[in-house]
Order: C-alpha cells, then structure tokens, then sequence
C-alpha cells in the first residue's frame, strides 16, 4: 500500500516489488511525503536493495530523508539522506511487515530514491540496476522484483544476440520474454563474450536501443532451455485458419488472395488479411498435438500495403471446441503489444507458456 503526493513509480506485490519518489530520476519536489507499507505472506523475511538514495544532504537529514520501520520489532532504519546512506545495499529484515517513509521540505537538488524488494523465499538476491557488477561473472542467477519495465535506464539488444552488458539487467529480462514485468521472478543468465554491433528489438512492451561493441554481453537462460535446449525451436503449424480472408481484386483486375496460409512468418510476398471492415477478425493456428507454447512473433506485410496489427488478444484451445482466453497476472485478458510499422518482428512471451493444440 503507498499514500501521499510524493510517491512515484509503485509496483508491489506479495513477493517483490519496486518503488521510486516522485519524479524519479528528475528531482524530486519540495514539501511531499509517501508512505510504503510493504506485507510479506506470514512466516517470510523482506529483503530491501537500495538502487538508489539521492537526497539533499543536511544536518540530520531534516530537508529530506528516508527512514525504514518495522512495526513487529519496532526496529528503524535511517533517517537517510546524500551525508547518510545505507551501510550497505542490501538491507535483510527478519520482519514480514516493513513501512517505509519518505519526507521533503525545500531543498535544491537529489534524485530521490529506487528501492526494490523480495521475500526470503528468493534468495537469489534482489537487482534492479546495471549490470556491471564485476562479481557478475560467467553464469549466475538472481531474483528481479514485479516492476522493472518502467524503471529508468537502457537495454541495449534483443533476445536472440543477447544484451550489452550495460544495459539495466532486469528490465532487459522483461524485453528478453524471461520473466513477467508484473510478477517478476528468478532469471539465470551468462556473461559471454561482447559482439560489434547489438541489433534494436521491439519485445514484450520494450523497445531496446541499437547499441555498440561491449566488452562482455548477457545472455538470459530460460529454465526449459537450461534442461532442453529444443524449448526456443520454431513449432509447426499443421493448419492454418481464419475468421474470414481478403479476396484482392488489383486495378488491373487481377486477383490475390490473402488466405489464412499465407500467415507463416517465413512466407514471402503477401500474409494473410481478413475481409475489409471485418469485426472480431481471427487467425487460428492447429499445431497437431498439444505442445509448450512459450510466445509468438508477429510482423506486418509491407507487399504493396502497409499492413500490420497493433494490438492483440490470445485464446487457446485443446479440442479447438472450448477456448480459454489468456489472462495476466491480475485475472483480466491480456492486450499483447504488437506491430507499430509493416517491417520489424514484434515477439511477446507467454509467462506462463500455453500448452494446447489450437491458438487463436
């Protein structure tokens, strides 16, 4: 729960979560306060990762300042402020309730401040930030909060080159398809050696940078491919389907049909397209068998139109009879992003995957 006018970006569940002040990395403004109060499922411990505390410095950080407090105990922390920081980055609490607060008066400058937190029953540890972290060396795991996508900083990449390693660590795992931004998770990755020239994705909600040579890259492991690496494989499609298609008739009078068949990726020239003003227009695709499901990439047609889709929704079916709509982590029906041009691929991951026969 967060109250007060100077609460900025807030994403907080049960087992992580991020919070900023308002204006966040910009300064902060004068005279506001937001209060945090983080719950933890009974019987856990908070972890608390200071990413950032930029406040004005001042004699017993009475211009601003952060103080933690744990009400079980009766423990605080702080006040913090720019001449009294944390300790060290990683606060561990043997509480499951921690109420944070944060106060300004007038002041000049400071960027505020980028907490993030999980629960004890992560203890890969809790990042947020970049990835430079000498420590960081071959391959290793850690645990990034719900929230990242929105926080500040780059990516430089794209799921299938890998990430420079400059670019902020888990919001790169939310472009890359391996973890949920509203749920967050546990995310293996490798350091591996650096290439010339990292290639711009749009992925998952992100629009990573087109970025130059790195020393070393991250490469994110997702856990089906850590015990088959078939798991990333292109699926089949046995038959395609759709709700209607567009018969062509050109100016010259010949004709082309933009059939469901045509919908395949790797096809050249035209895809498919349903019938102009068509309502409720579907593509469906019948795999063969029930398979593992992890995303889909979607891509215009720029075959003498510019057609794309920019938004979609996702059903799935077993008996291709009853279809379940795919749903996010608050329980309404996912709105996946998808192409804003006819040219570039558009990939969005399935946290969970779907396992069915039929997708619509």
């Amino acid at each position: 729960v967060s109250a007060g006018n100077g609460c900025g970006h807030t994403l907080l569940t049960p087992h992580s979560g991020t919070l900023s002040s308002k204006n966040y990395p910009g300064t902060y403004p004068n005279h506001t306060m937001c209060c945090w109060q983080l719950q933890a499922p009974p019987g856990t411990s908070l972890l608390l990762a200071f990413g950032d505390v930029d406040l004005e410095p001042s004699e017993h950080c009475a211009l601003s300042s952060l103080l933690l407090t744990d009400p079980q105990t009766g423990t605080a922390y702080g006040p913090y402020c720019r001449n009294s920081v944390p300790s060290a980055p990683l606060l561990v609490t043997n509480s499951s309730t921690v109420t944070i607060l944060f106060n300004s008066t007038s002041h000049r400058s400071g960027r505020g401040l980028l907490l993030s937190y999980a629960t004890s029953q992560h203890p890969g540890g809790v990042r947020m930030g970049g990835s430079s972290d000498p420590l960081l060396i071959m391959c290793f795991s850690v645990y990034c909060p719900a929230g990242c996508k929105d926080i500040h900083g780059d990516i430089w990449g794209n799921p299938s080159q890998g990430y420079r390693d400059t670019s902020v660590l888990c919001k790169a795992a939310v472009h890359a398809g391996v973890i949920a931004d509203e749920l967050g998770g546990q995310v293996t990755l490798s350091r591996e050696k650096g290439i010339t020239l990292y290639e711009s994705a749009f992925a998952n909600g992100l629009r990573s940078k087109r970025g130059s040579l790195s020393e070393k890259r991250l490469i994110f492991h997702k856990v089906c491919c850590l015990l088959s690496p078939a798991c990333d494989d292109v699926l089949e499609v046995v038959t395609f389907n759709a709700s209607s298609w567009w018969h062509e008739v050109g100016m010259l009078g010949q004709d082309r049909d933009w059939v469901a068949e045509r919908a395949a990726l790797s096809t050249t020239g035209h895809s498919w397209a349903a019938e102009p003003d068509a309502k409720a227009a579907w593509l469906e695709l019948d795999l063969g068998i029930r398979r593992n499901v992890t995303g889909i990439i979607t891509k215009g047609s720029s075959e003498q139109h510019n057609y794309y889709v920019t938004s979609y929704h996702v059903s799935s079916s077993r008996d291709g009879k009853n279809w379940r709509p795919y749903r996010g982590s608050s329980g309404q029906e996912k709105v996946f992003e998808g192409n804003a041009d006819s040219q570039g691929e558009v990939s969005n991951a399935f946290i969970p995957p779907i396992v069915a026969r039929y997708i619509r």
